[in-house]
């Protein structure tokens, strides 16, 4: 991509560098001299925002009053006629309100992200206005890219447009929206994220000055998931989780807790299938990236190698013309440290993060467990409010009241404000992670609201399945929504394959958004991605790893499996079309052999049978065979057991089946029982 120099910019729009420098600056864009450059696309969007200013310093005074090019006032005094023009001119005047009869439309986005382009034909702005936005808030998106529809929302906010989400989110995440009144800043939220062995626990040993890694057993310092440092007088909050696996479970499950996340690459080691990894789902999450360019100490360290390979997966450094802050660290010798905060709270800066102390305590379950002696514990990050002991909460399923708040030194806290981070005793049971928290009037209440949070829990999945064919109904439908998906290969040429040929695929205004690829097995990883993500999980010619298929039925995921690449790519491009169907199978369920007949003057003829397979469950199709030939087919819809009505008989026990309208039975028939699913593709 084409660079433009500062100066140059500034000489187009004739302005002086130095102001440019700090419009930059305002804009989230790091430029730091007049030498800096920034790209093309930056390039036409500063300048589209700042020619207004530009063409008014050139301006003469405006016209009197009462001439054609600004005509005289009706209703003003004379005097006002001949005021001279301000100094500086005024803004431009603010759209019309909307007329009262559309007021109350919401634009509602239903998908987990959104483009630009989209977003700004939904609240009917300028697609600069909300680049605009969204680089004030650190985010730089061209008119194509994708957005979290959180964070949609928010820049819409920001322009005074309201979103209403209809993303399909677990029951138990779906009050994570709460509305924040931003009256005070708060600490920015930091997760540390990269490949094994790229020192990131050892860069939070060396922020924290301790050596958590090397901490003897058994002393005072607890893991509680989350901790704060001080940077010149500013806190900065730490969630020191293991890695992107749990920044995705929660996000997942519809918390929301990170504002910048720190990329730790090894600089003798490079990028590695974790830093892709992590790199994905910070951008499926819509969060900024730091990159932190660790062990620099070492001979053989490559930064130049480093910022290449980052640039080739869209993070090109500042330093190379581009957007992306890069941090030279050495954790082990504690150099870079000092720098690598001071970004921090730059960007922190840039997002103006706020919550307001004195509202109602609201926070999200970090960590929990069991702990002997004290029973439930959990850390909680306070979102909003100030959490105090004696506090009485709700918290997904459970609730309690506030008996202690602990920091990560086990020090005691009497309470915790916006951002921060502690370990809270007083759990009736062991909240979920990603659990809402909120403070209640009363204990009752509490009560009350857990446990219909509980009876809830035991009715619904977690989430809706995700299916090709879900989509394709949606594209039937007339919904213009690009399909996501999760792809997994088992080498690297099969995956260049398939992301092309997914890549050329485009129906319409549909395309394919390819959330995260990689080589190797279907991991947690790549299902909690999916599932955070609304995305399928595609797979080439690889199998589960560890737990992911047991994680992806229980989090209803839908993992597509295929050998054949064509088949993968003619299923992707019927779904686009909205003509993939589901395809049904009979699947036999059981058999049962009859053996004694009864004759009731109510219900007429029951076979007596006994199951010789599988089993027989009411509401199954019938089939009765007769000398293995077919003489009666219908639907099993009275099943006894001994004189009880039961669903269902299982093989080597005996049962009553009788058929309504049918009495014809003989001992030696033989009942078969079946159902018709829908056959899973791929293969």
């Amino acid at each position: 991509m084409a660079k433009t120099k500062v100066s140059e910019l500034a000489k187009k729009l004739k302005l002086p560098a130095k102001e440019l420098l700090a419009a930059l600056k305002d804009l989230g864009v790091a430029a730091k001299t007049a030498a800096s450059s920034v790209d093309e696309e930056t390039a036409k969007v500063v300048s589209e925002l700042l020619k207004p200013k530009a063409e008014v310093k050139a301006k003469p005074a405006p016209a009197k009053a009462g001439t054609e090019e600004n005509p005289k006032p009706e209703a003003k005094p004379a005097k006002a006629e001949v005021k001279p023009a301000a100094v500086v001119p005024p803004p431009p005047p603010p759209p019309p309100p909307p007329p009262k009869e559309v007021k109350s439309s919401v634009p509602v986005i239903e998908t987990g992200d959104i483009s630009v382009k989209e977003l700004a034909e939904k609240v009917q702005v300028k697609p600069s206005d909300l680049i605009k936005e969204l680089m004030r808030k650190g985010i730089l998106a061209t008119m194509n890219q994708r957005i979290a529809a959180e964070v949609a929302k928010e820049v819409a906010a920001t322009l005074g447009k309201e979103i209403a989400l209809r993303t399909e989110k677990p029951a138990a995440a779906a009050q994570h929206d709460l509305k924040i009144e931003k009256r005070a800043l708060r600490p920015p939220v930091v997760t540390v994220m990269g490949h094994v062995d790229h020192g990131k626990t050892k860069l939070l040993d060396a922020i924290r000055k301790t050596k958590v890694a090397e901490k003897e057993a058994g002393g005072i310092t607890q893991h509680i998931g989350a901790y704060q440092v001080t940077v010149n007088g500013r806190k900065v909050t730490f969630l020191d989780t293991p890695g992107h696996e749990a920044f995705t479970s929660l996000r997942a499950r519809g918390a929301k807790v990170t504002d910048i996340v720190v990329l730790v690459v090894a600089a003798d080691d490079g990028v590695k299938p974790q830093t892709i990894e992590a790199i994905d789902h910070a951008r499926a999450a819509g969060v900024p990236i730091i990159v932190a360019i660790n062990k620099i100490d070492k001979p053989e360290a490559n930064k130049d190698r480093v910022m290449t390979q980052l640039t080739e997966l869209g993070l090109q450094a500042e330093e190379w013309g581009g957007q992306t802050v890069t941090v030279p660290v050495s954790a082990k010798q504690g150099t870079g440290i000092e720098t690598l905060l001071e970004m921090i709270l730059l960007l922190a800066d840039v997002q103006e993060l706020k919550a307001d102390p004195h509202a109602n305590p609201v926070g999200v379950i970090i960590e929990s467990r069991i702990d002997k002696g004290r029973g439930a514990v959990a850390t909680v990050l306070v979102k909003n409010g100030t959490l105090a002991i004696g506090d009485v909460f709700t918290c997904g399923a459970t609730y309690g009241k506030v008996r202690a708040l602990l920091t990560d030194t086990g020090a005691r806290l009497e309470k915790a404000g916006p951002s921060t981070p502690a370990e809270v005793l007083g759990f009736m049971e062991v909240p979920v992670p990603g659990d809402l928290f909120e403070v209640k009037p009363s204990e009752k209440e509490a009560r009350l609201l857990a446990e219909q949070k509980k009876e809830a829990r035991a009715k619904v999945r977690r989430g809706k399945v995700v299916s090709l064919e879900d989509f394709s109904k949606l594209v039937k439908e007339g919904e213009n929504v690009d399909l996501k998906l999760v792809v997994k290969a088992d080498v690297q040429g099969s995956l260049d394959a398939i992301i092309k040929s997914l890549s050329d695929l485009k129906i319409g205004n549909i395309g394919v958004h390819i959330i995260h690829r990689g080589v190797g097995g279907i991991n947690e990883s790549d299902v909690m991605l999916a599932k955070a993500s609304d995305a399928i999980l595609v797979g080439f010619n690889v199998g589960f790893e560890g737990s992911a298929e047991k994680l992806g039925s229980d989090e209803a995921v839908e993992v597509r499996k295929y050998n054949i690449i064509y088949k993968l790519i003619d299923d992707v491009k019927l779904a686009m079309e909205g003509m993939l169907e589901p395809v049904f199978e009979e699947v036999i369920t059981g058999h049962a052999e009859v053996r004694n007949l009864f004759s009731f003057s109510k219900v007429g003829t029951i076979a007596g049978c006994y199951v010789t397979d599988g089993k027989m469950t009411r509401g199954a199709g019938l089939r009765l065979f007769r000398n293995k030939e077919k003489i009666y087919e219908g639907k099993l819809e009275s099943l006894k057991r001994f004189k009880d009505d039961v669903k269902s008989v299982e093989t080597n026990f005996e049962c009553g089946i009788a058929i309504p309208g049918y009495q014809d039975f003989k001992a030696g028939d033989v009942i078969e029982t079946f159902e018709t699913r829908e056959k899973p593709r791929g293969k």
